[in-house]
């Protein structure tokens, strides 16, 4: 990793080392070693292996391909490779915030909401900018992306603007003051931070209106229609229909290895995210999203597992 780093460093960077001496390159280097690798822990925070690789039909890394079938028809992930041609290998930093932030492609046109951007326009600055860093040093692969196959009119792309006007803000996420009783505050900001922006939980968990918005009165209490058409559970602390008789333990056991309290195991998508993201988080963040589910205000919503 650290050569293709090095590699990297722009030309502006090295000029300013020559007159500065090796001891100023040397610590220029170092910067940039930290962010790709805090920017390849945003990456596996924010699941972008999963989305962005088709592991099924056994893909190159980040090359697309990975098809993801929703209500509205069958998105495929495009190619993030630094591809010059086929992935993002001509962008600049400035269009992938925009892609990040604002939910826009380099050439202006609007991306569908099945690219997480709702969620992903509350990261900060840092974790974007250190994830643009992870990103140039990955192979770059030759593989054009796939077209989506949406039925009509969820086709007609110009229509996302009017879904971006209608149902979407760009926004730091900001976590507010933790409710009363929860004595990790820190964590819990960790917590909300992690849940609602990097890792998106209720891009699956959130239940979604006709249109495809989030319902907010049920944000995170489960969606009968989640990833590939399964369930994706109702994760608020309810008794019963939730989490709500999980402990803090159960949770950051479960987000690392998969094991539910009852001893079986997590499948379908939910397997693929603790593989590629949630394990290789710290126990720290883990707890974290732990702390922050568990403060929730419980919300009564059974989703049956389909058969």
């Amino acid at each position: 990793m650290s050569k293709g780093v090095r590699g990297s460093v722009p030309a502006l960077v090295f000029a300013a080392g020559l007159l500065a001496g090796p001891a100023a390159v040397a610590q220029e280097t170092e910067a940039a070693d930290e962010a790709v690798l805090r920017g390849e822990y945003v990456f596996r925070a924010a699941g972008c292996y999963g989305c962005h690789t088709d592991v099924k039909n056994k893909g190159p890394a980040l090359a697309g391909g990975r098809p993801l079938k929703t209500p509205f028809g069958t998105f495929y992930g495009p190619n993030i490779t630094p591809h010059k041609e086929h992935g993002i290998g001509g962008w600049t930093f400035e269009e992938f915030r925009a892609a990040l932030r604002r939910g826009v492609a380099p050439d202006g046109s609007p991306y569908y909401p099945a690219f997480p951007y709702p969620s992903f326009t509350g990261m900060s600055d840092r974790d974007v900018a250190d994830l643009w860093a992870y990103l140039q040093t990955v192979e770059p692969v030759d593989r054009p992306d796939e077209a989506h196959a949406l039925g009509f009119p969820y086709g007609l792309r110009w229509l996302n603007s009017v879904w971006q006007a209608l149902y979407f803000e760009p926004a730091r996420f900001e976590a507010g003051e933790p409710p009363d009783g929860v004595e990790d505050g820190e964590a819990w900001r960790r917590g909300a931070y992690l849940v609602h922006a990097v890792a998106h939980c209720g891009e699956c968990h959130t239940p979604r209106g006709v249109l495809g918005a989030p319902d907010g009165d049920l944000a995170l209490a489960g969606n009968a229609d989640g990833p590939d058409g399964d369930p994706a559970p109702n994760i608020t602390p309810h008794d019963g229909t939730g989490i709500g008789d999980w402990s803090l333990g159960d949770i950051t056991s479960y987000l690392k290895i998969g094991m539910l309290p009852d001893g079986d195991f997590a499948g379908s998508a939910m397997a693929e995210v603790i593989e590629h993201s949630t394990g290789r988080m710290t126990d720290a963040d883990r707890r974290a999203i732990a702390v922050y589910l568990l403060s929730l205000p419980p919300v009564e919503r059974r989703i049956s597992k389909k058969k």
